[in-house]
């Protein structure tokens, strides 16, 4: 698999990583077994990056991972874990004492000394203009407890703000088909800044693998059924931000693109691997075939200047009018 430098870790990690949200919870049940498995494939697949957060499952996903990790110790995987939404989301909770506390408990989770990379987990939007906030990431970094920091955010301005702040290593945000928006702007920042940028939500919660129609319908416990309309926390994270309806649309139009024997959710994803800037793409997998065939996108041929320009077209056209202002 291609390795990208992951900014200013100094990091070099497979172009396609992978997300473990889904391997803590709001995605339906996972049994752990499962959950290692998903894990096991991926390393095989030729992963060396998996994104998770201490508020999958209240911890769950980082303790997978971490037996991940004590049964594979020399494989050179990097992970990357988010903190600060397990509190209430205010400012004054991103505090130097937090931080130290919440890190902590990551390192016991995943069972290690230092944490490869810490993101602030979608903060507030004033945090970014903090300045005792990144003193106090700096200061874990002296003390040994992670190896370096970035944020995960919403809007293309919170990343904006992030890449200014000199030593933000990673800037995690949602980019795919569905939301282009960050091409614009955030990329070339970051890529002139050496800042790495971990896309997120690369499928737009699964709309993108090309498997769903009018009929889908999602269980209680997945945020696709319960955060639609932004609930829970920020309708971006669900479908991209995208109606579902308008999705199912779109997504018919992209599979016009398709070269034979090409799938639709290794398209998408190779149309992110493709875009200047982006260091590792994450998506998540459910099952072992999903983990093996996500990586493989990753020694798929680059997209052709046709497929590019319809994947424009049709976001355009039929999604921009719904996320572009917003995000």
């Amino acid at each position: 698999m291609e390795k990208r430098t992951l900014g200013r870790t100094g990091r070099d990690v497979g172009v396609v990583g992978l997300g473990a949200w889904q391997l803590g919870a709001d995605w339906g049940d996972v049994e752990e077994s499962d959950a290692i498995a998903v894990l096991e494939t991926a390393l095989e697949s030729g992963v060396t990056f998996i994104d998770t957060a201490d508020a999958y499952g209240d911890g769950r996903s980082e303790r997978i991972i971490g037996r991940l990790l004590k049964e594979h110790p020399d494989a050179g995987v990097t992970v990357a874990t988010k903190m600060g939404r397990r509190v209430e989301q205010v400012p004054e909770n991103y505090s130097r004492e937090n931080f130290r506390a919440w890190t902590d408990r990551s390192r016991r989770n995943l069972g290690v000394d230092t944490l490869d990379l810490v993101q602030l987990h979608c903060p507030p939007t004033p945090v970014y203009e903090q300045d005792d906030v990144f003193d106090a990431l700096d200061g874990l970094v002296e003390d040994g407890r992670i190896a370096a920091y970035g944020v995960s955010v919403e809007t293309v301005a919170e990343a904006l703000r992030a890449i200014e702040r000199p030593n933000v290593a990673t800037v995690q945000i949602i980019v795919n088909c569905f939301r282009q928006k960050p091409l614009g702007q955030v990329l070339p920042a970051a890529r002139k800044a050496g800042v790495g940028i971990i896309a997120r939500v690369p499928l737009a919660s699964g709309l993108l693998s090309g498997k769903y129609d009018e009929h889908t319908t999602f269980g209680e416990d997945d945020h696709r059924n319960y955060n639609r309309t932004g609930g829970a926390f920020d309708v971006g994270e669900t479908f991209a931000g995208v109606p579902f309806e308008v999705g199912l649309q779109a997504v018919a139009e992209l599979k016009g693109l398709l070269r034979p024997d090409e799938a639709m959710a290794g398209f998408a994803i190779r149309w992110i691997v493709d875009q200047p800037g982006v260091s590792v793409v994450i998506p998540g997998a459910r099952n072992p075939e999903q983990a093996r065939s996500n990586a493989a996108a990753a020694t798929a041929p680059p997209l052709t200047d046709e497929q590019l320009a319809g994947v424009r077209e049709v976001y355009d056209r039929l999604v921009r009018p719904h996320v572009h202002d917003r995000w």
